[in-house]
């Protein structure tokens, strides 16, 4: 598996490349184009052709989740852009979202989705290509990991978000998995948990992406802990990851630098 990261609020120094507070990562596995969230602009879009990946191959564009930090990009694509391209997300993913007055969701309904692409929305775990697999609706084990964003509105009515529409993808390598994820509002260590039951795999041997961590907390505590406990060998913490949580898990963890244009081969 190749994974190549077109949006990240970080860049290299001396690589000319655009940063945003957002995420996006273009995957090559078994033949197949995978472009997992499209941040918040046009931003992947350039990069990617600063880069030579030619977002028109994408088979699937597939959805951590909907805020518009992961989604709205995709309003900068036209359907002739990408031709042959299925959405991949939970059902919920298209909800309506807020943090207060702010709009925070995703720039289409479900309803504009499915008449504009193939769409295949499940909260069901399968398996997107060879040894890639899309973890569906996250269970919630621990409790550290608990809480609300904002609020989601149904049927008119506005209620705290637990962000169930939070998914990721865990690749299985030859040596273990390997888990691609979002903004992990599920939480990172519930997603590694799932990963291990959907996959039948116990090993994690590296996680790249956003696990939500900012302060030093209970949830930091909880995820080194976890992270300790299970010998996760690499992790790239990106995105929505202060520096002082990326501090504190270097203290017992092998941590590594993520900006646009970081490639990564993973056998």
């Amino acid at each position: 598996m190749k994974l190549t990261v077109l949006t990240d609020n970080n860049t290299y120094i001396d690589q000319y490349y655009l940063g945003e507070p957002a995420l996006s990562f273009f995957i090559e596995q078994d033949g197949k184009n995978i472009l997992f969230d499209t941040g918040y602009s046009d931003v992947f879009i350039r990069n990617a052709e600063k880069l030579d990946i030619d977002l028109s191959l994408t088979d699937y564009i597939v959805f951590s989740h909907g805020h518009d930090d992961h989604t709205k990009g995709l309003s900068c694509f036209e359907k002739t852009d990408i031709p042959a391209a299925q959405i991949v997300a939970h059902p919920g993913c298209f909800d309506k979202k807020y943090v207060g007055d702010l709009y925070v969701g995703s720039p289409y309904s479900r309803t504009e989705m499915e008449e504009a692409f193939e769409c295949n929305l499940t909260g069901k775990p399968f398996e997107l290509c060879r040894n890639l697999w899309y973890l569906g609706e996250i269970p919630r084990v621990f409790g550290y990991e608990n809480g609300t964003v904002g609020e989601v509105e149904a049927d008119g009515t506005r209620t705290p978000d637990s962000l169930y529409d939070d998914t990721a993808l865990a690749y299985k390598s030859k040596n273990g998995l390997f888990i691609i994820t979002g903004c992990s509002h599920s939480g990172i260590c519930n997603i590694c948990q799932w990963a291990k039951q959907v996959c039948g795999e116990e090993k994690i041997c590296g996680i790249i992406g956003g696990f939500h961590l900012f302060g030093d907390d209970e949830k930091l505590a909880g995820t080194v802990k976890y992270f300790v406990e299970n010998k996760i060998e690499i992790l790239y913490p990106c995105h929505c990851v202060s520096l002082a949580a990326k501090c504190r898990m270097m203290e017992k963890l092998n941590v590594k630098e993520v900006g646009v244009s970081l490639v990564l081969e993973i056998e």
